[in-house]
Protein backbone atom coordinates (compact mmCIF):
# COMPACT_ATOMS: atom_id res chain seq x y z
CA UNK A 1 0.00 0.00 0.00
CA UNK A 2 1.45 3.33 -1.08
CA UNK A 3 0.33 6.89 -0.32
CA UNK A 4 1.64 10.47 -0.19
CA UNK A 5 2.26 12.23 3.10
CA UNK A 6 2.30 16.04 3.00
CA UNK A 7 1.40 18.94 5.28
CA UNK A 8 1.62 22.68 5.87
CA UNK A 9 0.57 23.87 2.43
CA UNK A 10 -0.55 27.13 4.07
CA UNK A 11 -2.27 28.26 0.91
CA UNK A 12 -2.77 32.02 0.94
CA UNK A 13 0.50 32.66 2.82
CA UNK A 14 2.02 36.12 2.46
CA UNK A 15 5.54 37.31 3.30
CA UNK A 16 6.22 40.90 4.36
CA UNK A 17 9.52 41.10 2.45
CA UNK A 18 7.93 40.33 -0.94
CA UNK A 19 6.66 43.16 -3.13
CA UNK A 20 3.36 42.76 -4.98
CA UNK A 21 4.92 41.16 -8.05
CA UNK A 22 7.01 38.65 -6.08
CA UNK A 23 4.10 37.86 -3.76
CA UNK A 24 1.92 36.98 -6.76
CA UNK A 25 4.61 34.57 -8.02
CA UNK A 26 4.99 33.07 -4.55
CA UNK A 27 1.22 32.55 -4.27
CA UNK A 28 1.08 30.83 -7.65
CA UNK A 29 4.06 28.65 -6.75
CA UNK A 30 2.21 27.25 -3.74
CA UNK A 31 -0.65 26.24 -6.02
CA UNK A 32 1.77 24.81 -8.59
CA UNK A 33 3.29 22.64 -5.84
CA UNK A 34 -0.11 20.94 -5.50
CA UNK A 35 -0.09 20.12 -9.20
CA UNK A 36 3.45 18.70 -8.99
CA UNK A 37 2.40 16.73 -5.94
CA UNK A 38 -0.42 15.24 -8.00
CA UNK A 39 2.09 14.24 -10.67
CA UNK A 40 4.18 12.47 -8.01
CA UNK A 41 1.08 10.62 -6.81
CA UNK A 42 0.32 9.47 -10.35
CA UNK A 43 3.93 8.46 -11.04
CA UNK A 44 4.12 6.32 -7.90
CA UNK A 45 0.54 5.07 -8.21
CA UNK A 46 -0.27 6.30 -4.72
CA UNK A 47 -3.71 5.26 -3.48
CA UNK A 48 -4.37 8.56 -1.73
CA UNK A 49 -2.85 11.77 -0.37
CA UNK A 50 -3.04 12.83 3.28
CA UNK A 51 -2.42 16.48 4.21
CA UNK A 52 -1.56 16.67 7.91
CA UNK A 53 -2.85 20.08 8.92
CA UNK A 54 -2.50 23.73 7.91
CA UNK A 55 -3.82 23.24 4.40
CA UNK A 56 -4.73 26.93 4.49
CA UNK A 57 -2.78 29.80 6.03
CA UNK A 58 -5.81 31.07 7.90
CA UNK A 59 -9.55 30.61 8.16
CA UNK A 60 -10.02 34.16 6.86
CA UNK A 61 -9.03 33.95 3.21
CA UNK A 62 -10.50 35.43 0.06
CA UNK A 63 -13.00 33.09 -1.65
CA UNK A 64 -10.82 33.09 -4.79
CA UNK A 65 -7.90 31.58 -2.84
CA UNK A 66 -10.11 28.75 -1.56
CA UNK A 67 -11.74 28.09 -4.93
CA UNK A 68 -8.45 28.03 -6.86
CA UNK A 69 -6.89 25.74 -4.26
CA UNK A 70 -9.74 23.25 -4.50
CA UNK A 71 -9.50 23.26 -8.30
CA UNK A 72 -5.84 22.18 -8.02
CA UNK A 73 -6.71 19.46 -5.51
CA UNK A 74 -9.48 18.18 -7.78
CA UNK A 75 -6.90 17.55 -10.51
CA UNK A 76 -4.96 15.11 -8.28
CA UNK A 77 -7.53 12.51 -9.33
CA UNK A 78 -7.42 10.34 -6.20
CA UNK A 79 -8.69 10.77 -2.63
CA UNK A 80 -7.10 13.68 -0.76
CA UNK A 81 -7.61 13.72 3.01
CA UNK A 82 -7.39 17.16 4.66
CA UNK A 83 -6.70 17.45 8.39
CA UNK A 84 -7.52 20.79 10.07
CA UNK A 85 -4.50 22.16 11.95
CA UNK A 86 -3.67 25.16 14.09
CA UNK A 87 -3.77 27.59 11.14
CA UNK A 88 -7.13 26.32 9.85
CA UNK A 89 -8.89 24.71 12.83
CA UNK A 90 -12.49 23.52 12.87
CA UNK A 91 -13.71 26.49 14.88
CA UNK A 92 -16.75 28.67 14.29
CA UNK A 93 -15.04 30.47 11.38
CA UNK A 94 -13.61 27.33 9.78
CA UNK A 95 -12.97 27.26 6.04
CA UNK A 96 -14.09 23.63 6.00
CA UNK A 97 -17.66 24.53 7.02
CA UNK A 98 -17.86 27.68 4.88
CA UNK A 99 -20.23 28.18 1.97
CA UNK A 100 -17.39 28.75 -0.49
CA UNK A 101 -15.70 25.47 0.52
CA UNK A 102 -18.97 23.55 0.16
CA UNK A 103 -19.66 25.12 -3.23
CA UNK A 104 -16.24 24.32 -4.73
CA UNK A 105 -15.34 21.14 -2.85
CA UNK A 106 -14.40 18.39 -5.34
CA UNK A 107 -15.53 14.82 -4.95
CA UNK A 108 -12.03 13.55 -4.12
CA UNK A 109 -11.65 15.75 -1.01
CA UNK A 110 -12.32 14.18 2.38
CA UNK A 111 -12.06 16.40 5.46
CA UNK A 112 -10.89 14.52 8.54
CA UNK A 113 -13.29 16.49 10.69
CA UNK A 114 -13.77 14.03 13.54
CA UNK A 115 -11.19 12.45 15.85
CA UNK A 116 -10.91 8.70 15.51
CA UNK A 117 -10.84 6.07 12.78
CA UNK A 118 -11.72 6.83 9.13
CA UNK A 119 -11.77 3.92 6.69
CA UNK A 120 -9.96 4.53 3.40
CA UNK A 121 -10.96 1.12 2.07
CA UNK A 122 -11.32 -2.32 3.66
CA UNK A 123 -8.00 -3.06 5.31
CA UNK A 124 -6.71 0.55 5.43
CA UNK A 125 -7.62 3.12 8.11
CA UNK A 126 -6.63 6.64 9.07
CA UNK A 127 -6.65 7.51 12.77
CA UNK A 128 -7.23 11.27 12.59
CA UNK A 129 -6.74 14.02 15.14
CA UNK A 130 -8.14 17.34 13.81
CA UNK A 131 -7.69 20.61 15.67
CA UNK A 132 -10.81 22.44 16.85
CA UNK A 133 -9.02 25.58 18.04
CA UNK A 134 -5.67 27.28 17.61
CA UNK A 135 -4.74 26.54 21.22
CA UNK A 136 -6.15 23.21 22.44
CA UNK A 137 -5.65 22.29 26.09
CA UNK A 138 -4.12 18.92 25.17
CA UNK A 139 -2.62 17.19 22.16
CA UNK A 140 -5.37 15.97 19.82
CA UNK A 141 -3.28 13.08 18.44
CA UNK A 142 -2.26 11.65 21.81
CA UNK A 143 -5.91 11.80 22.89
CA UNK A 144 -7.21 10.19 19.68
CA UNK A 145 -4.71 7.34 19.80
CA UNK A 146 -5.47 6.64 23.45
CA UNK A 147 -9.23 6.58 22.79
CA UNK A 148 -9.17 4.29 19.73
CA UNK A 149 -9.68 0.54 19.98
CA UNK A 150 -6.93 -1.57 18.37
CA UNK A 151 -7.45 -2.32 14.66
CA UNK A 152 -8.67 -5.69 13.44
CA UNK A 153 -6.07 -8.24 12.41
CA UNK A 154 -4.43 -7.42 9.09
CA UNK A 155 -5.67 -3.80 9.01
CA UNK A 156 -3.12 -1.10 8.15
CA UNK A 157 -3.76 1.88 10.42
CA UNK A 158 -2.00 5.21 9.86
CA UNK A 159 -2.14 7.95 12.48
CA UNK A 160 -2.58 11.48 11.12
CA UNK A 161 -1.71 14.37 13.42
CA UNK A 162 -0.42 17.90 13.69
CA UNK A 163 1.70 19.71 16.26
CA UNK A 164 5.01 19.69 18.08
CA UNK A 165 6.55 16.61 19.68
CA UNK A 166 7.39 16.01 23.32
CA UNK A 167 11.14 16.06 24.10
CA UNK A 168 12.52 13.00 25.86
CA UNK A 169 11.94 13.26 29.60
CA UNK A 170 9.65 16.30 29.31
CA UNK A 171 6.01 16.56 30.24
CA UNK A 172 3.57 18.75 28.33
CA UNK A 173 0.05 17.58 27.52
CA UNK A 174 -0.07 19.93 24.53
CA UNK A 175 2.71 18.06 22.68
CA UNK A 176 2.66 14.75 20.82
CA UNK A 177 3.97 11.84 22.88
CA UNK A 178 6.30 10.11 20.42
CA UNK A 179 7.24 7.40 22.92
CA UNK A 180 3.57 6.37 23.21
CA UNK A 181 3.25 6.32 19.42
CA UNK A 182 6.38 4.18 19.12
CA UNK A 183 4.85 1.68 21.54
CA UNK A 184 1.75 1.45 19.34
CA UNK A 185 3.95 0.89 16.28
CA UNK A 186 5.90 -1.84 18.08
CA UNK A 187 2.62 -3.52 19.03
CA UNK A 188 1.41 -3.41 15.41
CA UNK A 189 -1.52 -1.11 16.19
CA UNK A 190 -0.04 1.65 14.00
CA UNK A 191 2.04 1.13 10.88
CA UNK A 192 2.99 4.76 10.30
CA UNK A 193 2.48 8.17 11.92
CA UNK A 194 2.07 11.10 9.50
CA UNK A 195 2.67 14.47 11.14
CA UNK A 196 2.44 18.12 10.16
CA UNK A 197 3.53 21.41 11.78
CA UNK A 198 7.33 21.14 11.45
CA UNK A 199 8.22 22.51 8.03
CA UNK A 200 11.46 20.51 7.72
CA UNK A 201 11.42 16.86 6.60
CA UNK A 202 12.12 14.98 9.84
CA UNK A 203 12.07 11.37 10.99
CA UNK A 204 11.25 11.69 14.69
CA UNK A 205 11.33 7.95 15.36
CA UNK A 206 10.99 4.80 13.28
CA UNK A 207 7.74 5.15 11.36
CA UNK A 208 7.05 8.66 12.75
CA UNK A 209 7.67 11.43 10.19
CA UNK A 210 7.10 15.09 9.50
CA UNK A 211 6.74 15.62 5.75
CA UNK A 212 7.84 19.24 5.83
CA UNK A 213 6.16 21.92 3.71
CA UNK A 214 5.85 21.36 -0.07
CA UNK A 215 7.04 24.91 -0.71
CA UNK A 216 9.55 26.86 1.35
CA UNK A 217 8.27 29.06 4.19
CA UNK A 218 11.45 30.11 6.07
CA UNK A 219 15.17 30.65 5.50
CA UNK A 220 17.47 27.66 5.16
CA UNK A 221 19.18 28.20 8.52
CA UNK A 222 15.82 27.39 10.13
CA UNK A 223 14.08 25.09 7.65
CA UNK A 224 15.67 21.98 6.13
CA UNK A 225 14.30 19.77 3.37
CA UNK A 226 11.20 21.86 2.75
CA UNK A 227 9.81 21.75 -0.77
CA UNK A 228 9.23 17.99 -0.65
CA UNK A 229 6.46 15.43 -0.32
CA UNK A 230 6.93 11.97 1.19
CA UNK A 231 6.09 8.81 -0.74
CA UNK A 232 5.27 6.17 1.87
CA UNK A 233 5.15 2.49 1.00
CA UNK A 234 3.77 0.20 3.69
CA UNK A 235 4.74 -3.46 3.18
CA UNK A 236 2.80 -6.41 4.56
CA UNK A 237 5.31 -6.53 7.41
CA UNK A 238 8.23 -4.46 8.57
CA UNK A 239 8.94 -0.75 8.59
CA UNK A 240 7.50 1.54 5.89
CA UNK A 241 9.81 2.81 3.16
CA UNK A 242 9.79 6.61 2.99
CA UNK A 243 11.15 8.61 0.05
CA UNK A 244 11.19 12.41 -0.29
CA UNK A 245 10.25 13.80 -3.71
CA UNK A 246 10.94 17.44 -4.62
CA UNK A 247 7.91 19.55 -5.59
CA UNK A 248 8.88 23.09 -4.49
CA UNK A 249 10.60 25.68 -6.67
CA UNK A 250 11.33 28.60 -4.32
CA UNK A 251 14.33 29.11 -2.06
CA UNK A 252 14.94 31.29 1.01
CA UNK A 253 18.73 31.45 1.31
CA UNK A 254 20.73 32.94 4.21
CA UNK A 255 24.34 33.96 3.68
CA UNK A 256 27.06 35.55 5.86
CA UNK A 257 30.12 37.41 4.53
CA UNK A 258 33.17 38.78 6.38
CA UNK A 259 34.34 42.02 4.71
CA UNK A 260 37.55 44.01 5.00
CA UNK A 261 38.09 45.46 1.52
CA UNK A 262 36.45 46.26 -1.79
CA UNK A 263 37.73 42.90 -3.05
CA UNK A 264 35.69 41.17 -0.33
CA UNK A 265 32.63 43.16 -1.38
CA UNK A 266 33.13 42.07 -4.99
CA UNK A 267 33.49 38.43 -3.91
CA UNK A 268 30.30 38.60 -1.83
CA UNK A 269 28.36 40.15 -4.71
CA UNK A 270 29.69 37.48 -7.08
CA UNK A 271 28.59 34.73 -4.70
CA UNK A 272 25.08 36.18 -4.49
CA UNK A 273 24.92 36.71 -8.24
CA UNK A 274 25.77 33.04 -8.79
CA UNK A 275 22.60 31.86 -7.03
CA UNK A 276 20.15 30.37 -9.58
CA UNK A 277 16.46 31.11 -10.14
CA UNK A 278 16.73 34.62 -8.75
CA UNK A 279 13.08 35.46 -9.41
CA UNK A 280 12.18 32.59 -7.04
CA UNK A 281 14.89 33.22 -4.47
CA UNK A 282 14.82 35.38 -1.35
CA UNK A 283 18.25 36.14 0.14
CA UNK A 284 18.97 37.22 3.71
CA UNK A 285 22.55 38.51 4.02
CA UNK A 286 24.73 39.37 7.00
CA UNK A 287 28.02 41.28 6.88
CA UNK A 288 30.76 41.53 9.50
CA UNK A 289 34.13 43.28 9.63
CA UNK A 290 35.47 46.74 8.92
CA UNK A 291 35.48 48.53 5.55
CA UNK A 292 36.22 51.96 4.19
CA UNK A 293 33.79 54.42 2.67
CA UNK A 294 34.43 53.25 -0.88
CA UNK A 295 33.77 49.61 -0.04
CA UNK A 296 30.60 50.47 1.88
CA UNK A 297 29.29 52.64 -0.94
CA UNK A 298 30.02 49.86 -3.44
CA UNK A 299 28.24 47.35 -1.23
CA UNK A 300 25.13 49.53 -0.95
CA UNK A 301 25.02 50.08 -4.71
CA UNK A 302 25.44 46.38 -5.49
CA UNK A 303 22.77 45.32 -3.01
CA UNK A 304 20.33 47.76 -4.58
CA UNK A 305 21.10 46.30 -8.01
CA UNK A 306 20.61 42.76 -6.72
CA UNK A 307 17.19 43.65 -5.32
CA UNK A 308 16.01 44.20 -8.88
CA UNK A 309 17.04 40.63 -9.80
CA UNK A 310 15.93 38.61 -6.77
CA UNK A 311 12.47 38.07 -5.35
CA UNK A 312 13.82 39.93 -2.32
CA UNK A 313 17.13 40.78 -0.64
CA UNK A 314 16.94 41.23 3.14
CA UNK A 315 19.61 42.45 5.57
CA UNK A 316 20.20 39.82 8.28
CA UNK A 317 20.43 42.26 11.16
CA UNK A 318 21.28 39.65 13.80
CA UNK A 319 24.28 38.55 11.74
CA UNK A 320 25.41 42.02 10.66
CA UNK A 321 28.14 43.92 12.50
CA UNK A 322 29.86 46.01 9.85
CA UNK A 323 31.98 48.97 10.89
CA UNK A 324 32.76 51.75 8.42
CA UNK A 325 36.02 53.56 9.17
CA UNK A 326 36.98 55.96 6.40
CA UNK A 327 40.63 56.70 5.84
CA UNK A 328 42.24 60.11 5.51
CA UNK A 329 42.86 59.50 1.80
CA UNK A 330 39.14 58.83 1.21
CA UNK A 331 38.12 62.04 2.95
CA UNK A 332 40.79 64.06 1.15
CA UNK A 333 39.57 62.72 -2.19
CA UNK A 334 36.20 64.38 -1.57
CA UNK A 335 37.90 67.82 -1.58
CA UNK A 336 35.41 69.20 0.93
CA UNK A 337 35.75 72.80 2.10
CA UNK A 338 34.17 75.04 4.69
CA UNK A 339 31.33 73.71 6.87
CA UNK A 340 31.14 70.44 4.88
CA UNK A 341 34.77 69.64 5.71
CA UNK A 342 34.19 70.44 9.38
CA UNK A 343 31.11 68.23 9.52
CA UNK A 344 32.99 65.37 7.86
CA UNK A 345 35.81 65.64 10.39
CA UNK A 346 33.33 65.62 13.27
CA UNK A 347 31.54 62.56 11.86
CA UNK A 348 34.87 60.82 11.39
CA UNK A 349 35.77 61.41 15.01
CA UNK A 350 32.46 59.94 16.21
CA UNK A 351 32.76 56.95 13.85
CA UNK A 352 36.21 56.10 15.21
CA UNK A 353 35.28 56.65 18.85
CA UNK A 354 33.07 53.60 19.28
CA UNK A 355 30.43 55.86 20.84
CA UNK A 356 26.73 55.10 20.81
CA UNK A 357 26.17 57.07 17.59
CA UNK A 358 29.23 55.65 15.79
CA UNK A 359 27.19 53.54 13.37
CA UNK A 360 24.99 56.51 12.44
CA UNK A 361 28.05 58.69 11.91
CA UNK A 362 29.67 56.07 9.69
CA UNK A 363 26.47 55.74 7.68
CA UNK A 364 26.31 59.50 7.18
CA UNK A 365 29.91 59.52 5.99
CA UNK A 366 29.21 56.69 3.55
CA UNK A 367 26.23 58.61 2.15
CA UNK A 368 28.32 61.77 1.87
CA UNK A 369 31.02 59.83 0.06
CA UNK A 370 28.58 58.31 -2.41
CA UNK A 371 26.82 61.61 -3.17
CA UNK A 372 30.08 63.47 -3.61
CA UNK A 373 31.55 60.86 -5.93
CA UNK A 374 28.38 60.90 -8.04
CA UNK A 375 28.56 64.70 -8.23
CA UNK A 376 32.05 64.59 -9.70
CA UNK A 377 31.09 61.80 -12.09
CA UNK A 378 33.18 59.02 -10.59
Amino acid sequence: MRFLHTADWQLGMTRHFLDADAQARFTDARLDAISRLGAVAACHEAEFVVVCGDVFEDNRLAPAVIARSLDRIAAIDRPVYLLPGNHDPLDAASIYTSEVFARHRPANVVVLDAPGVHEVRPGVELLAAPWFSKHPAGDPLTEAVAAAAPPAAGVVRIAVGHGGTLPVGAQDQRLIDVAALSQRIAAGELRYVALGDRHSVTEVAEGVWYSGAPEVTAFDHKEHGSGSVLVVEVPESGAPEVTAERVGTWRFASREFPLSSEADVAAAVAALSALPDKDRTVVKVGFTGTVGLGAKAALDDELEALRARFAAVELWERKTDLAVLPGEVELESLELTGPAAGAAEELLGVARSGAERAADAAGALALLYRLTRQEVGE
